[in-house]
Order: C-alpha cells, then structure tokens, then sequence
C-alpha cells in the first residue's frame, strides 16, 4: 500500500487561519492513524502552529492566503506552509535565540528543537515555504493495509 495523498488547505492570513491550520493538522493526523497526544501529533501541531504564526505575521501580503499542506512520507509527516512574500527567514543553521526578556523570536527556535529536519525553499511566484519533518515510529504501520482476522506478522 502506497502512502495517502497529501492534505492542503488554503488559509486566511489572520490569527483564526493560524489556529485552523493547527487544528486541521491535528485532524488529518488522527485521520493517518497518529493519534492525538502522540509525540509525533503534539510535535507536528507546535510547529504547524509557529510556521502559521510567522506566514501570518510577517509573510502576509494582503489580499494573499496562505497554504498549509501536510503530507506522510517515507518514514515521517512532512509539514509545509507557504506564503507570498519573498523574504526568508533564517535557515536552521542560521536560528538565533533572541534576548532574554524579548516577547517574541522563538517561534523557528521550536521548529527547530522538534522538527528532524526543515528547510526554507524559494518558490515561483515570489514567495517561501517553509518545509520541516518529525519522524513517525512504527512508520510501517501506518502505510500498510490491516490484515484478516487469523493473519500472522511475520517478524
């Protein structure tokens, strides 16, 4: 059995859309078989949750949505939320904290603590998007078809 096909959905760029994209995230993962509470679901729903925040704070250009898309691939969930405005954020090699008192700045510091791997891709019309995976234990699990009653696992 193949992996399902990906969940994308096009968000206002307001703190509701941000909200919506975390739940729905939540939603398609229950949905995948990673089930609320799960490491993997709490991790993919913080960083769904700051990539929305930051497409919605600082890569709103109005009149534009933006995009979430959620996708399972070989071994993990891949997140990606994409904008239209064409400044990137720093790289994870580039991630600074900010200053100790500072009300914001952490939100690419969690993507990086939870994500396995993130990166920034450029994309064509002017915009970003930011792609992070978390690995998915008992990833085999998920993708293939539940056996008859009376079948045995082979090991």
């Amino acid at each position: 059995m193949t992996a399902p096909p990906p969940f994308t959905q096009r968000l206002s760029p307001t703190p509701r859309g941000a909200r919506l994209a975390r739940h729905l995230a939540l939603s398609q993962l229950a949905g995948w078989g990673i089930p609320y509470g799960s490491g993997t679901a709490e991790a993919v729903a913080v960083i769904v949750g700051e990539l929305a925040a930051n497409a919605v704070t600082h890569g709103r250009v109005p009149g534009r949505d933006f995009e979430l898309r959620l996708a399972l691939v070989t071994g993990s969930v891949r997140v990606e939320v994409t904008d239209t405005r064409a400044e990137r954020p720093p790289g994870p090699h580039d991630v600074r904290a900010p200053e100790l008192l500072a009300e914001a700045g952490r939100g690419l510091l969690l993507v990086d603590a939870l994500a396995d791997r993130w990166e920034v891709v450029d994309r064509d019309p002017p915009g970003k998007t930011v792609r992070a995976e978390v690995d998915v234990p008992r990833w085999l699990a998920l993708t293939r078809p539940e056996k008859p009653c009376g079948a045995y696992e082979l090991l």
